[in-house]
């Protein structure tokens, strides 16, 4: 099980205190999703932007630095780490995200470093006596390395001091795009996990790949291979040919979990739109039906390539109508799949969920 940013179901993501807590609920791996300082650090964040999960918008000394840049295809106006040093970095604070979440811990934990998640990850297998590994992302790596920021290199550097650049190493690197799995894969021996994403669900439960105009290009095909002019979407590494592909450079595939399990809307009044089933006023998951399983897990395994999908969450509005507001039920529908791993923003639930019986 992966504490998925830490525990953002109870702290802000990304920080010291969330990974310790996921290891403290019986996390197997925390995740630092990895973006890269102005001066060449790995600084862990969810994307290279930092107005959402921190208080730099509120230090006035740093107003300046607000700035825009094309990220994956979209054009975005905020502060961004790489015109950053590290030392201002480690002036911010992080905060909550998404704001039906606990907030009273915002502004009090600072940003960690790659090599700081690494060393807590290594003191508390050291105290608890059980291995405690890394899972770590490279945050859009074609965004950096346009800038002359070489996030893979320095990755593979920061592994390699840590006696982790191996393949019986306690990490899985993975990886939106395609080039830099592959880079890695030439120059070391350690896990990765291609991720698949798409832009939305129809309400027939069909997988969406086409991004609108002005959205995230990668939120429906490698951005790295959209700047090739390479048209196929993340659709492609669900065929047989797309596993095999998978197959000659990583581990497995990280999938959203409704490549496994997707989801249907009720449209009575034809509008084209999803209806709200359950009558509280607003559409959301908890309006949805859980469509059959694919046959995903099946085809990946029978390559030799693990499964670990993303995101389970506890709260009702995140919960397919199909789960009768109960996490519970979600995760042991994909553990009956044979599903290797999950990311969580609850650990403790979804270490609960694997003890009972299914």
């Amino acid at each position: 099980m992966i504490g998925h940013r830490g525990t953002p179901g109870y702290l802000p993501e990304h920080t010291i205190e969330g990974y310790t807590n996921a290891i403290k609920m019986g996390a197997d791996f925390i995740e630092p999703d990895l973006v890269m300082t102005k001066d060449g650090f790995l600084v862990v964040r969810h994307e290279p932007m930092l107005s959402g999960t921190t208080n730099v918008s509120e230090i006035s000394g740093f107003a300046s630095k607000k700035t825009t840049k094309n990220v994956d295809g979209k054009e975005i106006n905020d502060w961004f780490v790489s015109d950053f040093t590290l030392l201002e970095i480690k002036q911010l604070r992080a905060k909550q995200a998404f704001a039906e979440r606990p907030q009273e811990f915002n502004n009090l934990y600072l940003i960690p470093t790659f090599e700081e998640v690494i060393a807590l990850a290594k003191q508390k297998s050291k105290e608890l006596g059980r291995t405690i590994g890394i899972y770590p992302e490279t945050k859009h790596p074609s965004f950096h390395e346009a800038q002359n920021l070489p996030i893979t290199d320095k990755l593979l550097e920061q592994l390699t001091a840590a006696g982790w650049n191996s393949s019986d190493a306690p990490v899985y690197v993975q990886s939106f795009e395609v080039s830099n799995l592959q880079y890695i894969r030439k120059r070391s021996t350690v896990k990765t996990i291609q991720l698949l994403s798409c832009y939305d669900v129809a309400l027939n439960g069909d997988l969406i790949f086409t991004v609108p105009k002005g959205e995230l290009i990668s939120d429906g095909m490698p951005y790295d291979w959209y700047l090739k002019g390479d048209k196929r979407d993340f659709s492609f590494f669900i065929s047989p040919e797309g596993l095999d592909f998978v197959k000659t450079y990583a581990s497995g595939i990280g999938p959203w979990k409704t490549f496994i399990i997707s989801y249907t809307g009720t449209d009575v009044n034809k509008d084209g739109k999803a209806d709200d089933i359950n009558g509280d006023g607003k559409v959301d998951d908890a309006d949805k039906i859980a469509s059959p399983p694919t046959n995903l897990i099946h085809e990946a395994h029978k390559r030799g390539l693990q499964v670990h999908a993303y995101t389970f969450r506890n709260e009702n509005r995140r919960l397919l109508n199909s789960y009768n507001d109960d996490p519970i039920l979600e995760y042991h529908a994909f553990y009956k799949l044979g599903i290797d791993g999950v990311f969580s923003d609850f650990s403790d639930t979804a270490v609960q969920a694997r003890l009972l019986p299914f």
